[in-house]
């Protein structure tokens, strides 16, 4: 059974074919992309092709408005296997990106607590990482406004996708962070 999950304005639920379409009217845009470390994607098919073989993994979900359920962004909790961030069954990488015609609308916290919320309670998990990197203020102030603190940052990280050298914070939140969050 596939997890769909639900906030106040907003459906997280698995991604479709059929959502390549709307994948490749946001994923095209390089304010989107490149500030997360993957290229622009250049055309429906190469949406379908990413639907298919990237965000189909487990714990990957569309973000939908409520009232229309198309994909407007991505949000998944990487799990040990699919994250560097990590090497622990109990622990996983929280990972996502809005179109930008849904910026500043809160779209992307409420997104958020949903998922890690299911990641803490329903999955179990110990400890969800996050990062950005350096000069992403977007996701920096996102991050912060869910609740993560500053864990390190690592001059030297490759992002393969770009074939670049970047600089990449991560922060982290525990349960017992979650579970004390105001």
């Amino acid at each position: 059974m596939e997890t769909i999950l639900t906030t106040k304005r907003l459906i997280l639920r698995p991604w479709m074919e059929t959502d390549a379409e709307n994948l490749y009217k946001y994923a095209k845009d390089p304010d989107i992309g490149l500030p997360a470390g993957w290229p622009p994607h250049k055309s429906v098919e190469e949406s379908l092709d990413i639907i298919k073989n990237v965000l189909r993994g487990k714990e990957s979900y569309a973000i939908c408005e409520k009232d229309n359920n198309e994909a407007i962004g991505a949000i998944a909790l990487k799990l040990n296997g699919s994250t560097d961030m990590t090497e622990r069954d109990d622990e996983c990488e929280l990972g996502y990106w809005l179109g930008k015609p849904f910026w500043g609308r809160g779209y992307m916290p409420e997104a958020a607590m949903e998922l890690l919320r299911h990641g803490f309670e329903d999955l179990g998990m110990t400890t969800i990482w996050c990062g950005y990197y350096d000069g992403n203020m977007k996701s920096k102030r996102a991050q912060e406004k869910m609740g993560f603190r500053y864990h390190h940052t690592c001059d030297e990280v490759s992002v393969t996708l770009l074939n670049e050298v970047r600089v990449g914070h991560t922060n982290y939140m525990t349960l017992e962070m979650w579970k004390n969050r105001s």
